[in-house]
């Protein structure tokens, strides 16, 4: 008989209780294999693609694209043994001879005794018919003599007329409509909202799509093999378009648009709330000749060690923090309200804040302080090329110790960024460097000039140590070598 497994949505990591469906990658009546992604969702925190925990076949999807699913509620269902739903399920409506009977195989014989006909041409070996019969002797007594004669007319029946058999084939047709799915066929109908049919479109995409209101159904991608680019969102994106006013949400008496709030931006807004109202918060703000930084980076381009690297301020700033945060352990801390302790924490997870179609996120550089300046930059990268391609993972992004915002890549000189409480501290915001008129020797001359602001739990750090903290990050920066004293 089938067996049908439902999978329920998990939680991908630190107790999220809900996820979006972001794209099915399976519909009905495909086969599926352990490990092979079938769904990807989108959590409070990240993008994440879900294995098939079973092997077999596709059943039904239970949730929509676009549907907020709890966790722990079943998603899909799948038949793990595909192979034996068509024999036993037709035998086991109305007993085996009535199994036969609905495979449309029956014979006279098998009309006195069906249940024998059935194993015989399902099976194809006599001694099951045998097997059958031992049921009739504890009925009535007679009826041995004339099983034994209905026994061999049977098997004479299935062997001479070669038919039984050939009638047996249809059933595995049965069984394979499923697999050749009549699923694709309705993939041009996509429009119809149908859960497996998702249009091709990578997540960075579908959340552009999904701020600006447009219908990716309606949508013929530009990109090879028909998958929606950017360009192509965002020209359907366009007030002229049409597209938007055709969208879901937008209200054309008031030429307004409503998008629910989920995903990361629920997150985030629950986060920076709790975090804002929470901690007493605390910024100081630094403005820094980082002419010799500067300088250094140009001149390790050239180093072989830092050839293939992306070198960019923000990896000196977070060379600068690990630094620094040596001297004032304290902006490293942890306020447990729950214990009523401050946990201080001999390793620095530095989160650094990526601004991503899907919202901003944090994903860490784990250990970042036994991490070298090249080490540093080669990991910044990586993080970044995986946010943006929308594939950070929950785990990435947990247990972080401090934060630094490089807001400067915006062209932004400084701000009061909000701290990711209650797992941090305190975060520093780096802002654009500019050539700025700055004494130095008595001297006016222009120079590398960028602000610093650093945010901090007054709970945890007092005016003295986040005061110390920022002026070492300063020094750090202004002159590199100071790194040797550190």
């Amino acid at each position: 008989m089938p067996q049908i497994k439902h999978f329920p949505l998990p939680d991908v990591g630190e107790g999220l209780t809900e996820a979006e469906i972001l794209t099915w990658h399976v519909a009905p009546g495909d086969t599926v294999t352990v490990n092979q992604i079938i769904v990807e969702i989108e959590t409070a925190k990240a993008a994440v693609e879900l294995p098939c925990p079973y092997a077999g076949v596709v059943t039904e999807l239970l949730a929509e694209v676009g549907q907020t699913v709890e966790v722990g509620t079943p998603i899909i269902n799948i038949d793990v043994d595909p192979g034996g739903a068509a024999a036993p399920a037709g035998a086991a409506a109305n007993g085996t001879a009535a199994g036969f009977a609905v495979n449309g195989t029956t014979t006279e014989a098998g009309q006195q005794a069906g249940a024998e006909q059935v194993l015989p041409n399902l099976v194809g070996y006599g001694p099951k018919s045998s097997s059958a019969t031992r049921r009739r002797p504890r009925k009535d007594a007679p009826a041995p003599a004339a099983a034994p004669a209905a026994v061999p007319a049977a098997a004479t029946a299935t062997a001479a007329p070669v038919a039984p058999p050939a009638r047996v084939a249809p059933p595995p047709p049965p069984v394979a409509p499923p697999a050749p799915t009549p699923a694709p066929a309705p993939a041009p109908a996509a429009p119809a909202g149908g859960p497996g049919l998702v249009p091709l479109a990578k997540p960075p995409v579908r959340k552009l799509a999904k701020d600006l209101g447009v219908d990716l159904h309606a949508l013929a991608g530009s990109g090879p093999g028909g998958v929606i680019t950017r360009e192509d969102v965002q020209r359907a994106g366009e007030p002229t378009s049409g597209a938007v006013q055709g969208a879901p949400g937008y209200d054309a008496a008031t030429r307004e648009r409503r998008v629910p709030i989920k995903g990361v931006r629920k997150a985030t807004a629950q986060a920076t709330a709790d975090s804002a109202f929470t901690a007493p918060h605390v910024t100081e703000f630094l403005t820094v000749d980082v002419t010799p930084m500067m300088e250094l980076r140009a001149r390790l381009k050239n180093h072989p060690e830092f050839r293939d690297v992306k070198l960019t301020p923000l990896a000196f700033a977070a060379r600068a923090v690990c630094l620094a945060v040596r001297r004032t352990p304290d902006v490293n801390a942890t306020w447990d309200e729950a214990a009523g302790e401050i946990v201080y924490k001999d390793y620095v997870h530095l989160g650094i804040a990526a601004a991503t179609p899907r919202g901003l996120i944090v994903p860490k550089v784990r250990d970042a302080d036994q991490l070298s300046l090249a080490e540093l930059a080669r990991s910044i990268e990586e993080l970044a090329t995986t946010a943006r391609a929308g594939r950070t993972t929950p785990g990435d992004m947990a247990n972080g110790t401090i934060t630094i915002t490089n807001i400067g890549v915006f062209g932004v000189d400084t701000g009061t960024p909000i701290i990711a409480s209650p797992s941090e501290s305190a975060i520093l915001a780096l802002g654009a460097i500019r050539d700025m008129p700055w004494v130095v020797d008595g001297q006016v001359v222009p120079r590398k000039v960028c602000q610093l602001a650093l945010s901090f739990d007054h709970r945890v750090v007092d005016g003295q140590q986040g005061s110390r903290f920022l002026a070492d990050v300063g020094a750090l920066l202004a002159d590199p070598a100071l790194a040797i004293t550190y």
